[in-house]
């Protein structure tokens, strides 16, 4: 399928934010924080319906076949409101995996997930921390004709609530995908994080039964095409967030009264404002930059170097805007009360997930070839 014009792109946005506005304002956000499942179903549902979850997902799988370009959209409304959906987990990295494969047995899979009937998790990482590709502790071996796991993964998002696991292990023929519909030896646990609005668990196997996903050995292949597309999403929904924190600073420079004038024609105000603004508009090119070569060039060079580019500056963008709209709020801004935190707290969590910007300054100079 072709990609879509920049009206329908437009319409899209529109669709989208006006369900976060009816089911992910603040109050709905505080709700879906305190739950069970940590988001809000009735908005998973909404988003469903519009279309939102299966922007990606191939037409023969029951999707609509789009890119990176259409999904950033909905990213960027997810990230302004900071609405807590299991969007990450589900629509980008497992569903990534699952179409990466390669596999038509993952199709009912996607289906389910365009739908909104299932939620997934990618579990990669294990103690320390670290995206990888090889090297598991994890494991996978053959049990009389069914594979069984044992290991233990870390940092998985939304884990706790998923529905389908996609898990790497090792095996004798190389790094391997499996796939976990089963709550036999699962252990899930949990995390407490700094981000409140996107759960985060542990998962341990004990001879769990799996699925294999593709061929044995292609883990590498799909887990960096799964990689490029967490880092385009990521970026994505950090302009989204940055941009808000930008307009919140603004709103309130022009409200706030301080010495009989508005906070905003103080000196100080305006450069943090302005500083504000350039950063949103770099990382917006770097975000967009992104998708675009994601949707061109999805197995060459250009993409994986620009994921990695838009990674970085989004980070940065998204950590310096939530520390100057704290800073433009001024007391209020430190309260629980108020917003700010949240995005604070998004924006470091973001930044780390992947490693961090030590981490993703190493991976962008192997993709240049330093």
């Amino acid at each position: 399928m072709t990609g879509t014009t920049v009206p329908e792109r437009e319409d899209l946005r529109r669709s989208v934010r006006d369900l976060l506005d009816r089911f992910g304002d603040d109050v709905a956000r505080q709700d879906a924080i305190g739950s069970e499942s940590g988001h809000s179903t009735r908005l998973w549902s909404a988003l469903a319906e519009v279309g939102a979850l299966s922007l990606t997902v191939p037409e023969a799988a029951g999707g609509a076949g789009y890119g990176a370009v259409e999904q950033r959209v909905v990213l960027e409304e997810l990230g302004r409101t900071l609405a807590p959906t299991p969007f990450l987990g589900t629509v980008v990295q497992a569903a990534t995996a699952l179409v990466a494969s390669g596999d038509p047995a993952a199709h009912p899979h996607l289906e389910r997930i365009a739908s909104g009937a299932t939620l997934a998790a990618l579990a990669v990482t294990e103690g320390d921390g670290r995206w990888r590709t090889a090297h598991f502790s994890t494991r996978a071996e053959l049990d009389g004709g069914t594979w069984r796991l044992t290991g233990a993964k870390d940092l998985v998002v939304d884990g706790a609530v998923a529905d389908l696991l996609v898990v790497a292990a090792a095996t004798e023929s190389g790094p391997s995908l499996f796939l976990v519909t089963s709550s036999e030896a699962v252990e899930r646990k949990e995390l407490r994080t700094l981000d409140l609005t996107r759960r985060i668990a542990s998962v341990a196997f004990d001879g769990t039964p799996a699925e294999l996903l593709g061929s044995p050995g292609d883990a590498p292949a799909v887990l960096d095409r799964v990689l490029d597309a967490t880092m385009v999403a990521l970026a994505a929904e950090q302009v989204g967030a940055a941009r808000a924190c930008l307009d919140a600073s603004v709103a309130y420079a022009k409200d706030r009264v301080q010495f009989g004038r508005q906070i905003g024609s103080f000196q100080a105000v305006k450069h943090r404002c302005a500083d504000m603004f350039a950063k949103v508009q770099l990382a917006s090119a770097a975000a967009q930059e992104a998708a675009h070569s994601a949707d061109r060039e999805p197995d060459r060079a250009p993409a994986d170097v620009a994921a990695a580019v838009a990674h970085s500056v989004c980070s940065e963008a998204a950590m310096f805007t939530a520390t100057e709209n704290i800073h433009v709020h001024g007391g209020i801004g430190f309260t629980w009360e108020h917003p700010a935190h949240l995005y604070f707290r998004r924006a470091k969590s973001s930044q780390m997930l992947l490693g961090g910007p030590a981490a993703n300054a190493e991976r962008l100079l192997a993709r240049l070839g330093v």
